[in-house]
């Protein structure tokens, strides 16, 4: 239902292509899975065996953006704290939460020059920031960051390959994922949803054109935290990958471990978070090897522990209840995706129809 594009008046369709932004992130997560159940790394390898310039990382304690103070980073940064976005790494945007008040985030301004290194691929964009300062000590709180972008780079390394080329071989074409990657094909556009950003009036203005995409070219940066795209059905045949706990993908094993909560001493996620927007950090969320999970369903207000989720910029919303054999995907294309809280009320509608 809907519209994939107002202003040529193209309804919506089954197959419309969408760009599914931070959903990209489960999917290059499970790629390193799939490494690391090859034998080809370790989940507390440190990051620094495949980027060397990982290596005596510091952390900024205080000090501005241009002229930070650090001290040494107490353990070395891992491929798990990677995958569970507790590795030290920021976004790059200039405001965090620290103690429930908004302040400028110093190590953030730094990722200018990361981002300038971006246009010569995954693996220089990943050496640039490691030559930044961490925001904080490794495994000690949490922050959505690049680190899936750095986790990317580390596949592009055990692979030998660019990372598009990785993602077809063992996850899209053994899936059927047909119309997933990271740029769409000229003979595909018809099918490319604009995108749309609310504007503070609440009225919605176009974001990304179709016809002037930069998705109609392949990009030299294949950013593996939010550049796939995808449609309804290749993204619901990965969601049910999961549902079917890996197979034919990853061991029942490696499965259990992504979606289980990682995060240091159990805790959830509230309790480590460094994040401006608490929206984002609901009740009883633990985080796992990729995405989020449920932890109690009575302090969620939905009866869904041991989910497993994840959603896009652009309000795309997936989770997988394994314990209801339950698959949800939702697909829109509007910029931010906090802007009218789909996802909860997406939940509360599904389980009152269960119910």
């Amino acid at each position: 239902m809907g519209m994939m594009d107002i202003e040529r008046e193209h309804p919506w369709r089954d197959d419309a292509i969408v760009r599914i932004y931070s959903m990209t992130k489960p999917i290059v997560s499970a790629a390193l899975m799939m490494q690391i159940e090859r034998g080809t790394a370790r989940l507390d390898q440190p990051v620094s065996d495949f980027l060397p310039g990982w290596l005596d990382q510091r952390v900024r304690t205080a000090g501005d953006g241009s002229n930070p103070i650090t001290e040494p980073a107490a353990r070395p940064v891992t491929l798990r704290h990677l995958l569970t976005h507790t590795a030290g790494l920021t976004y790059g945007t200039r405001l965090a939460a620290v103690g429930g008040a908004r302040v400028e985030d110093p190590v953030a301004l730094l990722y200018a020059a990361a981002d300038i290194a971006a246009a010569h691929g995954l693996q220089a964009y990943a050496r640039a920031i490691g030559r930044l300062p961490l925001r904080y000590q490794p495994g000690t709180r949490w922050m959505y960051s690049v680190a899936t972008d750095i986790v990317g780079a580390v596949v592009e390394i055990l692979a030998g390959k660019p990372l598009g080329e990785q993602l077809a071989e063992t996850i899209f074409e053994p899936l059927g994922m047909e119309d997933t990657g990271f740029h769409v094909p000229r003979n595909k556009l018809h099918r490319l949803a604009a995108c749309y950003i609310t504007t503070p009036d609440g009225s919605m203005r176009l974001a990304d054109d179709p016809a002037t995409s930069t998705y109609l070219a392949s990009p030299a940066f294949e950013s593996s935290g939010g550049g796939l795209v995808s449609t309804m059905d290749d993204y619901g045949r990965f969601a049910e990958m999961l549902r079917r706990k890996g197979r034919p993908v990853l061991s029942a094993d490696t499965f259990a471990q992504m979606i289980a909560n990682q995060l240091p001493g159990g805790r959830e996620l509230k309790d480590l978070a460094l994040i401006a927007d608490p929206r984002l950090v609901p009740e009883a969320m633990g985080f796992g090897l990729g995405f989020a999970t449920t932890l109690d369903e009575s302090r969620a207000g939905v009866p869904a522990q041991g989910d497993f989720y994840w959603g896009g910029a652009a309000t795309t919303i997936w989770w997988v209840d394994p314990a209801r054999n339950l698959t949800v995907l939702f697909l829109t294309q509007l910029l931010p995706a906090t802007a009218y809280g789909f996802q909860d009320w997406l939940k509360r509608k599904v389980y009152a129809a269960l119910a």
